[in-house]
């Protein structure tokens, strides 16, 4: 139901989105929230990597 957005919703969505912001200011508000998604990704995939280290020295560790 919410998973499904179509071209139309997106076009609603983009002129919502120009008329609350402007025309100025939804270039940087963009590039924003572009960096923050791709700083998100990056904190998720450190912490997988974290945690497979921490499974990889219990499992190598026999006293445990």
């Amino acid at each position: 139901m919410f998973g499904q957005l179509g071209l139309p919703e997106m076009m609603v969505i983009m002129v919502i989105a120009l008329l609350i912001f402007g025309p100025k200011k939804l270039p940087s508000l963009g590039k924003s929230l572009g960096e923050g998604i791709t700083s998100f990704k990056k904190a998720i995939t450190h912490g997988e990597h974290e945690a497979e280290k921490e499974e990889d020295k219990k499992e190598d560790d026999p006293t445990t």
